[in-house]
C-alpha cells in the first residue's frame, strides 16, 4: 500500500497538548491522525458531532432545582440529618418493604 505525506499547520501549544493526550492513550500523533481519517471514511463524514449550542448555558434550572430540594428538606425536617441518619432511614424503609412482601 502506497503512503503519502500529509502536512498540517497548527499552533505549537495545540500540537503539544494533543501529543500529551495521545501519549496518555498510548499512541503517537501520527496514529491519532490515521484513526481520525479512517473513522471519517467509515462514517462518511466528520467522526464526531459538530453542532452549535441552541442557547447559552445557564445553570439557573439546576440552581432552582437545588433550592427547591433544600426548601423541601427544611419543611419536612430532614435538612439537618446526618448521612448516618439518612442511611438508617433508608435501611428501615427497605426492611419494612421486605417484611411486607413476606
Amino acid at each position: 500500500m502506497a503512503t503519502s505525506l500529509l502536512q498540517v499547520r497548527v499552533e505549537d501549544t495545540l500540537k503539544d497538548e494533543a501529543a500529551r493526550v495521545f501519549e496518555n492513550l498510548g499512541i503517537d500523533t501520527s496514529t491519532a491522525i490515521r484513526i481520525f481519517l479512517k473513522r471519517a471514511v467509515m462514517d462518511n463524514g466528520i467522526p464526531f458531532r459538530m453542532t452549535l449550542p441552541k442557547a447559552p448555558y445557564s445553570a439557573e434550572r439546576g440552581y432552582r432545582a437545588m433550592w427547591e430540594i433544600s426548601e423541601s428538606a427544611e419543611k419536612n425536617g430532614t435538612a439537618a440529618m446526618t448521612l448516618d441518619e439518612i442511611n438508617a432511614e433508608i435501611d428501615a424503609s427497605r426492611a419494612e418493604r421486605k417484611a411486607a412482601l413476606v
